[in-house]
């Protein structure tokens, strides 16, 4: 339309990139990273308030098919949420098998606000793919999650011969050298942990993993302490009795309830007594066998 100004790009100016990530490895800045599984877009939105750089999600739902097809618009929604942290999507592999679907995939996942994206165990061949294709992929290696722990006898320590610790070092080079544009590196030794930051270009964040690398995750519901501290994991740390904090406050808003402590008089406001009078007097006049 004539005279119509331009609009603008979507992404905010503020917004955290992985150029952000890698500015921030150079400069010697760490960064923060939570783990929030498939929360609610607040809790990304409570992040970015706190200052979180960096949040990796999965899409709701109770199958990889169900989380795949739920991704991309739990991404859009997290976006409105929190439109400048770091996003970090993770892709269900199995479902994008070669590199053309995945870049295809992954490309629809940055339209929608994404910022990067974690395909668990990619191959060399499709992770080159898709860096050619201009898709930045924040990857994973250590003890390697989801399906792929049964290699390992489930979520155990890696690397704690120098043979096994170079099979560790070997797959975060050949990523790197790749196109991946950072890495979280699982269940190392801390030894380990900060050598292999230090030697890679890219950012490599620590998850359970004891070193301060380039940076830390935690996963959210340690963090807020969802699950009693007699279970938590050794690498946790419980910042807040977040559930138990909530149990307290239902508990409290149920009881005020009960007693008719709330609402109290300050969270309402009173209607002019004679109107008051007024519409009480038509009802009685119009409806008298209402008791």
């Amino acid at each position: 339309m004539a005279g119509k100004e331009p609009q603008a790009m979507p992404m905010s100016t503020g917004r955290k990139t992985i150029y952000h990530l890698q500015k921030m490895k150079d400069e010697g800045k760490m960064i923060s990273m939570v783990g929030t599984a498939s929360c609610d877009p607040l809790w990304v939105a409570a992040c970015e308030r706190a200052g979180v750089d960096l949040v990796r999600y999965l899409g709701p739902g109770e199958s990889c098919a169900g989380r795949d097809e739920s991704v991309k618009w739990h991404t859009r929604l997290i976006r409105q949420m929190a439109p400048n942290i770091c996003l970090n999507a993770v892709m269900q592999t199995t479902k994008h098998p070669d590199k053309y679907t995945a870049v295809e995939f992954a490309g629809e996942l940055l339209t929608d606000g994404a910022d990067s994206v974690m395909p668990m165990a990619v191959t060399n061949d499709t992770l080159q793919y898709m860096a050619d294709n201009w898709i930045p992929v924040i990857g994973h290696v250590g003890c390697l999650s989801g399906w792929q722990v049964g290699w390992f006898g489930n979520y155990s320590r890696v690397g704690k011969t120098a043979e096994d610790a170079m099979t560790v070092f070997r797959m975060a080079y050949e990523y790197q050298e790749c196109g991946m544009a950072a890495m979280t590196i699982e269940l190392t030794s801390r030894e380990v942990t900060d050598y292999i930051a230090k030697k890679l270009r890219v950012p490599v964040i620590s998850v359970a993993a004891g070193g301060a690398a380039d940076g830390s995750e935690l996963v959210i519901y340690d963090l807020l302490g969802f699950q009693p501290t007699s279970t938590m994991p050794k690498h946790a740390k419980y910042y807040r009795s977040y559930f138990e904090d909530s149990i307290e406050a239902f508990k409290e808003f149920d009881t005020d309830i009960k007693t008719k402590t709330y609402p109290e008089e300050k969270h309402g406001w009173g209607m002019d007594e004679s109107e008051f009078d007024k519409f009480v007097n038509t009802i009685e006049q119009k409806y008298p066998d209402m008791k």
